[in-house]
């Protein structure tokens, strides 16, 4: 894939922290940034993290990890020119399990991560999320569109977190003058995710390759646009390098049914796997997909890995997890 190439825009990190690192997401970032030549300090309290994702890296003396709750204290010794705030629980099984957690992170860690990054005087990127757009009145999505949320819904505690911190971000730099930028993620897969985090695609290719019903929720007509790994942390890394603020979509606008989702997994692996209907979850949102005009004018952004390419290298993934030991 794309793990060797520089980050985008030229800009070059020193030193970088990732909390959330040893996360799907996060160690991503950490094996990118240090295949660009940056030093990466990565830190996880593993909650939903596991130290397994970024075992492969610990043999690099650029690479540090430590355990550490963000909520409870954040220090990092040294200079450091990025932070990158990706601790979170992220998938509905995790927020829906540790509700506090997740609304301790988006608002104490936040917090703490926002005063690391203007004690180093570093660039800050928050991880968003597409959920701050709730269940979307306005389609496709644009960074101007305020949301559709419910805060006292069972995912109110992810959207609500989410938008508090990037309201929080905004106001460290608008008032204290720290360098930030807010990254608005959208679905998110690949190699690294958990077979029983709950989203669609580690489920369904899970259920595909054991010969389980693929559960699909509702008829499948609400719809999700997937982005590969590689390109949204390729799109991360962009942001970093820019000096905006944000927020920008970073996602690919390719759109499709889940129960479209469904069927392209059981024809990618083969399987002989019925489809089930399940009941839809409350605040289920009906439809997403980004406008991400803002990400290729600013950023020169977008995705390249297509749908058939990405499936497919993840399900090799997961078959090799698969396999006993």
């Amino acid at each position: 894939m794309t793990k060797s190439q520089p980050i985008p825009g030229g800009r070059r990190f020193t030193r970088a922290a990732v909390t959330g690192g040893a996360g799907f997401l996060g160690s991503h970032l950490c094996e990118r940034l240090l295949a660009s030549g940056t030093e990466v300090v990565c830190l996880d309290n593993f909650l939903t993290g596991d130290p397994e994702n970024v075992e492969h890296l610990r043999a690099d003396p650029r690479f540090r990890l430590l355990s550490c709750d963000v909520t409870e204290f954040l220090h990092v010794s040294g200079d450091l020119d990025l932070v990158l705030h990706f601790a979170s629980p992220a998938s509905p099984t995790d927020y829906l399990r540790y509700p506090v957690d997740t609304l301790r992170v988006g608002s104490v860690g936040t917090f703490h991560a926002l005063g690391l990054a203007a004690e180093k005087h570093a660039r800050f990127i928050l991880a968003s999320t597409s959920e701050v757009y709730g269940d979307p009145l306005r389609h496709p999505q644009r960074e101007d569109y305020w949301g559709n949320v419910n805060p006292v819904g069972p995912r109110g505690v992810y959207d609500e977190a989410k938008r508090f911190s990037e309201a929080l971000t905004m106001a460290y730099r608008n008032s204290r003058g720290v360098d930030t930028g807010i990254a608005r993620i959208f679905n998110t897969y690949g190699p690294r995710m958990r077979p029983g985090d709950g989203r669609a695609i580690p489920t369904f290719i899970t259920q595909a390759l054991t010969g389980e019903p693929l559960t699909v929720a509702g008829d499948g007509s609400q719809t999700r646009s997937i982005c590969h790994v590689d390109d949204t942390v390729s799109g991360i890394l962009a942001l970093a390098a820019t000096a905006s603020p944000g927020p920008v979509n970073i996602g690919n606008p390719d759109e499709m049914t889940m129960l479209r989702l469904a069927e392209r997994i059981i024809a990618l692996t083969g399987s002989s796997s019925p489809i089930h209907f399940v009941e839809r979850p409350v605040d289920d949102p009906t439809t997403r997909r980004p406008d991400i005009a803002l990400a290729r004018r600013l950023l020169g952004w977008e995705p390249v890995v297509d749908w058939r390419r990405g499936l497919t290298q993840t399900i090799e993934w997961f078959a090799e997890q698969l396999v006993p030991a």
